[in-house]
């Protein structure tokens, strides 16, 4: 016997078929799976907000110890176990986004799509008794179904007859509205996929005049990669801080220029906070700021270039500083100290006795000779970012808003039946109930007719 031979309920390939119809897809349709997922997904969106995301072990170990433990169980072993410190990563979270955009998108293809085909399809009302069941509806002296016809065009209502039947409707989008909804919901769930499972973050500290290739990746997600640049660099032109009248910060400025892989430049750009540079997907932001180096001369020598470190304060302020020999056996020198780019500098001799106060162009005699400082370096700190999933975000956030609007329109129906000696007309919406029943009011009482009777 051939499978064409087999009774309909042994063909195997329609057993699939079968279950996914009659078993899954009304699970995956259900509100209350939805409102379950949506609550689990905001949870661990807000626990990825409250932990830190994307630090050492050490951090964890030192925040999070074991005992005494956070809430009486939260430690750094449970927020590594669980993935907490990367939560927007881990497979669980990204399968809680999936299974709620199956569910959507259950939703949409059993509940929201025969709605709508519903809605499109018309019929007429051929029975007075079918008046009734509408909660508006009259009966009235005989009327021309064109004028009626007439007043509902004026409405924008569609209209179709069929022989002393009539049957309008008007807001349809608002039955597509919701399909909209789902649509974006599902698009934006697929943007923060993308962008969680393909975007970057990078972090550099770069002196003035120096170039830069984008490789201290601090968070990446499996595919991230393929998206890191490189055929460009950048190169950061000079940096610079604006300060108030009190000393205070105002402003850090960056001129970056981006250069291509033959060292032509390809994008040039002064960025601040809040103002970054785009190019190419990647997002340099301005985030912080540090001091390199300082050029001196020691009597006539070359100029020296000496790097400075940043020196622990217990998060007291920032100071950098340097040491300067001043004899060739190394044996005496000077400590530079700084906490800014003003271009002021503090020098100390080997026994921590402060010595002077200097600017950049002041010379000063110490240890028999004379000390120059010609510049103070800056570096300026870059956050950088990727993330392929914004646009597709965008766009889904775009949608969802035109979709709740278009939800909003009311579904309106009216049906006209003309009948011997009588007239009956009626109607329903989906919302608005009241603007409803004063629009077809007001349309009755301009039919020419000399009586009614409520129906």
């Amino acid at each position: 016997m051939t499978s064409e031979n087999l009774p309909r309920d042994e063909r195997w390939w329609e057993i699939p078929q079968k279950w996914l119809q009659q078993e899954l897809l009304p699970v995956l349709a259900d509100l209350r799976l939805a409102i379950v997922l949506l609550l689990a997904i905001a949870i661990f969106s807000i626990s990825g907000t409250v932990i830190e995301q994307g630090e050492s072990i050490g951090f964890y170990q030192q925040n999070y110890p074991e005992n005494p433990a956070l809430f009486g169980f939260l430690t750094w072993k449970v927020i590594l176990l669980l993935g907490l410190d990367h939560v927007y990563r881990t497979w669980w979270f990204l399968s809680l986004l999936i299974l709620f955009g199956s569910s959507l998108t259950a939703c949409t293809f059993t509940r929201q799509f025969p709605a709508l085909k519903v809605a499109r399809r018309w019929k007429y009302y051929n029975k007075p008794s079918q008046f009734e069941k509408l909660a508006l509806s009259r009966s009235l002296d005989p009327v021309r179904l064109d004028d009626l016809e007439a007043l509902l065009q004026q409405q924008r209502y569609r209209i179709f007859r069929e022989g002393d039947s009539l049957y309008a409707r008007k807001g349809i989008v608002g039955k597509i509205g919701p399909i909209i909804v789902h649509a974006s919901m599902l698009i934006i769930l697929a943007g923060a996929i993308v962008g969680q499972m393909t975007g970057f973050v990078a972090q550099e500290m770069i002196p003035s005049g120096e170039t830069f290739e984008i490789d201290r990746i601090v968070d990446a997600g499996p595919l991230a990669p393929s998206q890191i640049p490189q055929d460009w660099s950048v190169r950061v032109n000079r940096f610079w801080i604006d300060y108030t009248t009190e000393g205070a910060i105002d402003q850090f400025y960056s001129d970056l220029s981006v250069l291509d892989s033959q060292g032509e430049e390809v994008e040039h750009r002064t960025i601040h906070v809040n103002k970054p540079l785009r190019y190419r997907g990647v997002t340099l932001y301005q985030a912080d700021w540090g001091i390199a180096a300082v050029k001196i001369q020691v009597n006539n020598s070359p100029i020296l270039q000496l790097p400075m470190a940043r020196l622990d304060t217990s998060g007291v302020g920032r100071l950098w500083g340097t040491w300067i020999p001043t004899k060739p056996e190394l044996t005496a020198g000077v400590v530079l100290l700084t906490a800014d780019l003003q271009g002021t500098l503090l020098v100390y001799d080997d026994a921590g006795q402060l010595l002077n106060t200097v600017r950049n162009g002041m010379s000063l005699e110490v240890n028999g000779v004379t000390l120059k400082i010609i510049d103070v370096i800056g570096s300026t700190g870059l956050q950088i970012k990727a993330d392929p999933g914004i646009p597709i975000v965008y766009t889904g956030f775009g949608l969802l808003m035109l979709g709740v609007l278009m939800s909003y329109v009311s579904h309106s129906q009216v049906w006209a039946l003309q009948q011997g000696d009588r007239f009956y007309v009626g109607g329903r919406t989906n919302r608005a109930q009241v603007a409803f029943e004063g629009e077809l009011m007001s349309i009755l009482d301009q039919l020419p007719t000399t009586g009614s009777r409520q129906c």
